[in-house]
């Protein structure tokens, strides 16, 4: 009898299913933290010693970076393409950097205003935590940018969601599906749970709180549409909050659309079984190897950095002040055009045409659109860092 009451706490540790009116079962989750407790030992506290230490060695790396600033925005917007792509964009990359510089064709993506509104969830998301801590509230204005004018804006932008949602193969129907999430008249109360438990002290991990905390939010799926996205996001805004990363350069949307089905049943067997540990060690798997492969793609941009800097000192003359200008702009802006480069210097057009042309003919610059007027530059060898998932749409 006592084993039969522990293996029923166990099951329902995460939640419990209970039937609704017209038939189907819906998952009411469970308070945060886990009761029993995440058993913290062996191979979850082994994975938990190594994020922490590939954390920590991440944070050294980009501190190491001159002008840090310039390099965060194209981690965020890789994270944008990829957290998009798990959602269904086929936007790549390069798709983000050439809409963001006005540059459209007939085969440009429709859906690349879906991640250049990720880009902008996601930074002002960091802005606004300088004054507002991770909460319902903060999640809401995020969601709002997040669907401003896109494909889900019908689903209420910023708006708890007042109707059943549920998660399985298209066309399936509410009793059907693969997960309910939990009744619309249950959302309101199970955020404020948990946000209690982001902002409750305790001696919890904190990559252990992050990864309840993100499991959490994708079994409430308090929004009609982009709960993927967010959920995603806040890792990272949960990292740069908590003080742990001083840049928000941690993106686990890589990780998780490698393995994306596993992803998925890891979240499964939370609910299904209360099997927390499984998750978080798959969870702090996916820290530590992004970790080190962001780690790696600093040290790549140094060395890119010193390579490109060298070659402008040596072959551009009384122009190399001017060309360092740039090549500092293109780490934030990879993408310019020769009236950029002007106004950036503050030199006649003609000069600024023969920068362009002399940074082209040192292979810093492509020109990527083929056009005699107009024409736009692209910093591909930086650009080339990020890409090297190799963009898969899988």
């Amino acid at each position: 009898m006592m084993k039969a009451d522990s293996n029923k706490s166990l099951t329902e540790r995460a939640g419990r299913y209970v039937r609704q009116p017209t038939g189907y079962r819906a998952f009411l989750p469970a308070p945060l933290p886990p009761d029993p407790p995440i058993r913290l030992a062996g191979r979850l506290q082994t994975l938990l010693s190594q994020a922490d230490i590939a954390l920590g060695r991440l944070d050294g790396s980009i501190t190491t970076l001159p002008k840090p600033d310039l390099f965060v925005m194209m981690y965020v917007r890789k994270e944008a393409v990829l957290s998009s792509q798990i959602e269904g964009t086929q936007s790549s990359l390069q798709d983000l950097l050439a809409a963001e510089a006005q540059l459209f064709s007939d085969t440009t993506p429709r859906d690349v205003e879906e991640v250049i509104n990720y880009v902008r969830a996601m930074n002002r998301g960091l802005a606004r935590l300088r004054e507002l801590p991770v909460s319902v509230r903060l999640i809401r204005e995020i969601h709002a940018e997040l669907l401003r004018n896109v494909r889900g804006q019908h689903a209420t932008p910023g708006e708890l969601r007042r109707s059943q949602n549920w998660i399985g193969p298209a066309g399936c129907t509410l009793v059907e599906a693969t997960f309910v999430p939990p009744p619309p008249d249950v959302v309101p109360e199970a955020l404020s749970q948990w946000e209690q438990f982001l902002h409750t002290a305790d001696d919890t991990p904190l990559l252990i709180k992050i990864g309840l905390a993100h499991a959490q939010f994708e079994t409430i799926h308090p929004f009609l549409d982009g709960n993927g996205r967010l959920g995603r996001l806040l890792i990272t805004f949960l990292l740069t909050e908590r003080g742990v990363l001083q840049k928000p350069v941690l993106y686990l949307s890589h990780y998780f659309k490698r393995h994306r089905q596993a992803y998925y049943d890891y979240l499964q067997k939370i609910r299904d079984t209360g099997d927390w540990e499984s998750w978080l060690e798959f969870f702090l798997q996916g820290v530590a190897e992004v970790s080190n492969q962001a780690t790696e793609t600093a040290r790549q941009i140094l060395q890119l950095r010193e390579q490109h800097r060298l070659a402008i000192t040596e072959h551009l003359g009384r122009a190399a002040g001017n060309g360092h200008k740039i090549l500092d702009q293109l780490y934030e802006r990879p993408i310019v055009s020769v009236k950029e480069v002007l106004e950036i210097t503050g030199t006649t057009y003609a000069a600024a045409n023969q920068l362009v042309q002399r940074l082209t003919d040192l292979g810093i610059l492509t020109e990527v659109t083929g056009y005699r007027r107009h024409r736009r530059f692209a910093y591909q060898p930086y650009i080339q860092v990020f890409r090297d998932d190799r963009e898969d749409v899988s």
